[in-house]
């Protein structure tokens, strides 16, 4: 005699049950206590399997371990063993087929277990989806922290295998719903294709976009970048698998679509962070009426600044006159140096001079462009060789304060357009 037929009559013998309702009385009772038994056996896994796992991972100090404990991996695998006990002593408590049933309550029987074996099986697909989301999550982590992940993003590609895993997930719980093939489903997919696409085509545009960014390097957190379509102009903070988040200076978020960051222009600062340079293109305009020849009196006070001495001593052996203008000659005839010519020779003799300048490697000019209405533009274009914005602001105004201020030396006067304070000055009467 089986242990089912025992509980049978002991239940018709000892406790007065009828017969026609033991059966019934036998399923509620196993059904009981196998949710019983499964809510120990989860009870006991968490308790002492998950202590235990997690004192270990926390005495040995991996990475691996930190992470898959921060995800929760342990717990939600924890989860299978209810699972398992029930499939387990559902078989066990009730027929397995439809030819074991001798009556209708066995028939019964056999429906409640086809009823837990679908619960179980969803439940099973429900928590492996759980535990690949979680490993899934531990690998982008452990990747984020090496050094590669600052050359590849890979969140979106993470997002991306998410997806499918989500939807092929989706697929085995409709065939085990409505008891079909999952390759029955897989098969329908080709006819819904042009509907997806149609339907999803924002979310497919975002994941190909996302995709591309990620593999093409285009961009990554940390990158600084302006995209003024978007009002973004700040360091990206997250590229995901359909935007891209950008802090900008003044602590706003921007979010771009992914696809936007492959069809439309962008600047990305990274290579001149990478570079260890960053750029100063500036002009300094030069008021035409204050350009004029040197004499040998300007330049003997020249001579005492130690920037220009080497760059006058040979540029007066050059033209073969240390004194300047003989008397009774036209200047004109004879080669002569500029205030404005050695103001350039100034400023770059400074600048090589300056331990901020990028003085190998990198470009280092000073030149004069065409004349303007605004007077002559002597341009600084040199790199500093701290990328940070602050320090480079630092850096670039004090050469501009520095070189400003000189002007005077050389008898120069930088071009403003007339101010009220300067109108003021002006006498009618002399007019």
């Amino acid at each position: 005699m089986d242990l089912k037929n025992r509980i049978l009559k002991l239940l018709v013998d000892h406790l007065a049950i009828r017969e026609e309702y033991a059966s019934i009385a036998f399923m509620t009772i196993a059904a009981i206590v196998i949710l019983l038994v499964a809510w120990l056996s989860n009870f006991l896994v968490k308790r002492f399997v998950l202590n235990f796992i997690r004192a270990l991972t926390e005495k040995t100090k991996t990475k691996t371990g930190k992470y898959l404990l921060e995800e929760k991996f342990f717990h939600r695998l924890a989860h299978l063993a209810p699972a398992f006990v029930i499939g387990a002593l559902s078989s066990l408590c009730f027929p397995g087929s439809p030819n074991e049933a001798t009556s209708l309550d066995d028939s019964l029987g056999f429906s409640l277990l086809s009823l837990i074996d679908t619960l179980v099986n969803l439940y099973l697909v429900f928590i492996g989806l759980w535990v690949i989301d979680a490993i899934i999550n531990t690998t982008l982590k452990l990747y984020q922290h090496s050094e590669l992940s600052s050359k590849l993003p890979l969140k979106g590609i993470s997002q991306a295998i998410k997806i499918v895993i989500n939807a092929s997930g989706l697929i085995f719980i409709l065939s085990i719903l409505l008891d079909k093939s999952p390759l029955y489903f897989f098969s329908g997919l080709g006819a819904l294709t042009a509907v997806l696409l149609l339907v999803f085509k924002d979310a497919i545009l975002g994941l190909v976009a996302g995709i591309q960014l990620s593999v093409n390097n285009m961009i990554r957190p940390g990158d600084w970048i302006e995209m003024p379509k978007y009002g973004a102009d700040g360091d990206v903070v997250e590229v995901s698998l359909t935007t891209v988040k950008v802090q900008n200076f003044d602590k706003t978020i921007t979010s771009i679509p992914a696809h936007a960051l492959v069809s439309d222009a962008f600047k990305n600062w990274r290579g001149m962070s990478e570079s260890g340079g960053r750029r100063i293109k500036r002009s300094i305009f030069i008021d035409i009426s204050s350009i004029r020849f040197l004499d040998s009196v300007k330049i003997n006070e020249l001579r005492e600044i130690e920037l220009l001495k080497e760059y006058l001593n040979a540029k007066l052996e050059d033209i073969g006159e240390a004194k300047g203008v003989k008397d009774g000659q036209s200047t004109l005839n004879q080669r002569n140096l500029t205030n404005v010519g050695t103001f350039r020779a100034y400023c770059l003799a400074y600048l090589r001079a300056s331990p901020s300048i990028h003085q190998d490697g990198m470009t280092l000019l000073v030149r004069q462009l065409a004349p303007t209405e605004k007077g002559v533009p002597i341009e600084i274009y040199v790199f500093v060789n701290d990328t940070r914005w602050v320090q480079y602001e630092g850096i670039q105004g004090d050469i501009f304060d520095h070189l400003l201020a000189s002007l005077a030396t050389f008898d120069l006067r930088a071009f403003q357009f007339p101010s009220d304070s300067s109108l003021s000055n002006v006498n009618p009467a002399s007019s």
